[in-house]
């Protein structure tokens, strides 16, 4: 096999891109974490959940359950055209909820309401999760949690921060969904896109007891200056003393993480060695500011591109990171982290040979935009300057999105039915002493 050349980094990419999207399809991850036999004990079995990767989670629970299930909710970004026997799937809304959402949050709530303690519910929870399934607290509308959402998203907040907030405003979330369950046993089958992998946080934490306060949603709120922008009846609903809910059930609870952003990166840092790249996985704790992080990336990458030393092997190098940025929206452009992180990578790594960075959301949408990230090389800069763009001036408002489509260097992949965080590939291909 001839060794990796730069000519050739979009085939790499791409390859690298299906490895790491295929070690974490959700149908495979469900039918390799649950078995019918499981079921066995248990007169009758319910689904409930909601996510990105809710439809394959699902219908690969009803092909693995056969006749055992009794019934089914399950929010999701698009309702398939199929039926499913026994599942009803309600398109909720994402980033925001939507009526939508509180339509599968009342439509969970009442199918819960008919099991008995020989029953098992299993919740299918993957990232979307906490837009997706809803269900307010009491003086509290879908207007107001859509502007505390609005105002947290383009805070630069943490999802764990915005996590922490929205379990404190809903009856599905920090364990809300055990109490609607009780007394019936739970598995929960997760499916991460939280750094860390918290099941107390991802899409909020349905089937995890919260041990979060209002005080600590507060706190959030006082950190990122946000309480101006909050609805009185938001403000007011923290300030209550007390628990945020009656405490579940006794009842017997499993929750298992079924696939995480660090099985998509292992994965794709497999794949570049199989092509004869030196690869490195970094990790899936790449946070903060997504400008930050695209630079940080970025000049890792380009430390590898020196020139070899005398009797060293020029060997191409591949590094992987996985995590999830944020972004503090000052512009009026459009875009999303991977598109900003991008934008941000192309400026360290302006003029330097054989190098490439790549973003992915593995959900494959990034930001409000119909794309999941960008290709970037040492050209970029250049070859945007040559068009008229000043790369930095778009980066300043926020408009990743209008640089990348102008260049053709978006990448588009639709909606992938997986979501397991972001991820970060970065190329470096042998070069010559003279370059």
């Amino acid at each position: 096999m001839r060794p990796p050349g730069f000519h050739d980094y979009p085939d790499h990419l791409a390859a690298m891109r299906g490895a790491a999207l295929g070690a974490v399809d959700p149908a495979a991850a469900v039918k390799r974490s649950f078995s019918r036999a499981e079921t066995a004990a248990f007169e009758r079995v319910f689904a409930v959940g909601a996510g990105k990767a809710g439809l394959a989670m699902a219908t690969a629970a009803a092909e693995l359950l056969g006749d055992k299930l009794t019934a089914g909710v399950i929010s999701v970004p698009r309702a398939p055209a199929q039926t499913v026997s026994r599942l009803t799937f309600i398109e909720g809304g994402h980033p925001l909820p939507t009526a939508g959402s509180l339509a599968a949050g009342r439509a969970v709530a009442d199918l819960l309401t008919q099991t008995t303690a020989r029953d098992l519910v299993i919740a299918l929870i993957s990232g979307g999760g906490s837009a997706l399934l809803e269900l307010p607290r009491p003086g509290l509308s879908l207007d107001d949690l859509q502007r505390v959402n609005q105002a947290l998203l383009k805070s630069g907040a943490a999802i764990q921060e915005i996590n922490l907030v929205r379990q404190q405003l809903s009856e599905v979330k920090g364990g809300g969904l055990l109490c609607l369950a009780y007394p019936a046993a739970v598995t929960g089958l997760i499916l991460s896109d939280v750094v860390g992998n918290p099941l107390d946080l991802i899409a909020s934490g349905p089937t995890v007891a919260a041990e979060t306060t209002p005080a600590d949603a507060l706190r959030v709120i006082e950190k990122h200056g946000l309480a101006a922008a909050l609805p009185e009846a938001v403000l007011q609903r923290l300030a209550q003393p007390g628990p945020a809910r009656r405490a579940p059930g006794p009842q017997a609870v499993t929750n298992r993480l079924i696939a995480s952003s660090r099985l998509a990166g292992e994965a794709a840092a497999a794949r570049a060695g199989d092509l004869g790249f030196d690869a490195a996985w970094l990790g899936d704790d790449w946070q903060g500011d997504a400008r930050q992080a695209g630079r940080r990336f970025a000049e890792r990458v380009a430390g590898a591109a020196r020139p070899p030393q005398a009797g060293e092997e020029a060997r191409p190098k591949a590094f992987v990171a996985g995590g999830e940025t944020t972004v503090v929206v000052r512009g009026p452009g459009k875009g999303g982290r991977n598109q900003e992180a991008a934008l941000a990578a192309a400026l360290a790594l302006a003029g330097l040979p054989g190098v490439v960075v790549a973003t992915l959301a593995t959900d494959g949408v990034d930001g409000p935009t119909d794309a999941a990230g960008a290709v970037v090389t040492g050209d970029t800069v250049a070859r945007a300057r040559t068009l008229g763009l000043e790369p930095q001036a778009f980066l300043d408002d926020n408009n990743a999105y209008a640089f990348f489509a102008a260049l053709g260097d978006l990448v588009v992949t639709g909606p992938t039915g997986t979501n397991v965080n972001d991820l970060m590939f970065g190329l470096a291909y042998p070069r010559r002493a003279s370059q």
